[in-house]
């Protein structure tokens, strides 16, 4: 495949940009190589600056859940963009963003808008030390909410991959009241209650942890928490800036029928624009200024441009209807049988029904191209979001995922980049489908994978 421009643009960017990316994941240290440029992106496939078209499962790392430049979206932010890209005082579009958030997330009863997941995160556990007025803040091994001081200890995301999971030019002083314990792990968080007894101010989660590869949550382990967190005074802090109004129309916490004191958003909720938010119980939400004594403040927090995309995205997410797999039709593996799908028994999926059902033939299709190939993979998923392991044993915490074989992984991920499928370039991302994949595009996947991994 043809890389000459991206390798000139690379080379370019070098020069005036830190490791020539914006974003450390973004530069291929984690698999070799040399990150390629994109010129467009459309349904569920990008363009580089040298014509290559690719299928696409990191989706800009979620938030295109309708997939590349929806035509909806595109036609809210143009027409948001006639009447002023930002203003600096309130407008109509962020009372409306906050009227659909309050109205989907049942545990969200007010909502303040940030510019991204990291601020939502952050703004989030500031209001729940002020609320509590206690200062210890609980966190999990491999699980990343964004670049703030006080977070980045042990964290997920870039910061696992290049193996540095705490970062320079933090003090330990800012570290000092953060506790990190390993996912799924109810002893240990026991244990952390006792030793510090009425002075932790909350647990900060991923529900589904997405920053690490993918692992669940075990059977149990939320509802543990919440009843831990309420039996000690503390608050439940769901960082749901991947999973929030992907995983289910009211996030993971839909998903999995818990109610947490706040939950952090981001991605979905701006269709692609810059954008976080963070919300819970009123009692709470009312500690921040001018109600009170908590200080939180966006030059830029509900950007018009932003709340029209996300607003669109969150609209058409609920009234979007998508046709279902005939029982018939069976999706097509290089040289093995064919890969079994459950019967529907509507004709017309919404949204998140067709994600799952995408999200199940891209599983099973996976699981079957990888016995073939006599390959360890442990495939985790959940709905529309995925990460494949190379590994013979359960995923279901960092250490585990710190077990895979991530030399093999880089031969994979460029075996099938060479094929014309961009999955993240590290172990330690999550996948993503939109409902502009196709089962024509799931095929593609699993005859691709099928032929990459006859090949490791």
């Amino acid at each position: 495949m043809n890389r000459a421009q991206s390798e000139i643009l690379f080379a370019e960017a070098l020069k005036y940009i830190p490791g020539g990316v914006n974003s450390p994941v973004r530069a291929f240290r984690a698999v070799g190589g040399h990150p390629f440029f994109v010129t467009k992106a459309s349904g569920s496939h990008l363009w580089d600056a040298d014509g290559n078209q690719l299928l696409d499962y990191v989706l800009t790392w979620g938030p295109a859940i309708l997939g590349h430049a929806h035509p909806k979206i595109i036609a809210a932010v143009k027409a948001a963009a006639d009447q002023g890209t930002s203003f600096g005082i309130p407008n109509p579009l962020e009372v409306t963003m906050a009227k659909l958030i309050c109205e989907r997330v049942p545990s969200v009863r007010k909502v303040r808008m940030t510019n991204s997941g990291t601020e939502a995160c952050m703004s989030a556990i500031r209001l729940a030390r002020g609320f509590t007025r206690r200062d210890k803040i609980i966190k999990f091994d491999g699980c990343y909410h964004g670049h703030a001081d006080s977070l980045l200890v042990r964290a997920g995301s870039g910061a696992l991959t290049f193996g540095q999971p705490d970062s320079a030019g933090v003090p330990a002083a800012f570290t000092q009241h953060t506790i990190v314990l390993p996912f799924n792990d109810v002893e240990a968080v026991k244990a952390a209650f006792a030793a510090n007894k009425n002075d932790i101010a909350g647990i900060i989660i991923e529900p589904v942890p997405g920053n690490a590869g993918l692992y669940l949550p075990q059977p149990g382990y939320l509802e543990f928490l919440s009843e831990i967190t309420q039996a000690n005074g503390a608050l439940l802090i769901f960082d749901e800036v991947m999973t929030g109004f992907r995983l289910a129309k009211g996030g993971a916490q839909e998903r999995f029928n818990i109610i947490p004191d706040l939950s952090s958003f981001g991605k979905v909720i701006g269709g692609g624009l810059p954008v976080g938010a963070f919300g819970g119980r009123a009692e709470i939400m009312d500690f921040l200024a001018p109600l009170g004594p908590v200080y939180q403040a966006g030059t830029l927090s509900g950007n018009p441009l932003a709340m029209a995309a996300g607003i669109a995205n969150l609209e058409e997410l609920a009234s979007a209807e998508f046709g279902a797999r005939t029982p018939e039709k069976n999706a097509v593996r290089a040289d093995i049988a064919a890969i079994p799908h459950s019967p529907l028994r509507t004709p017309h999926l919404d949204a998140y029904a067709r994600l799952e059902e995408l999200g199940a033939q891209l599983e099973a299709g996976m699981n079957d191209a990888a016995a073939c190939a006599k390959v360890p993979v442990r495939f985790n998923r959940c709905g529309s979001m995925f990460c494949g392991y190379f590994t013979s044993h359960p995923v279901h915490n960092v250490a585990d995922a710190m077990k895979s074989d991530r030399e093999r992984f880089k031969k994979y991920f460029h075996g099938m980049l060479n094929e014309g499928v961009y999955l993240a370039p590290s172990q330690f991302e999550a996948g993503f489908i939109s409902t502009a994949h196709t089962a024509a595009d799931i095929e593609q996947t699993v005859r691709s994978a099928a032929k990459v991994l006859r090949t490791l």
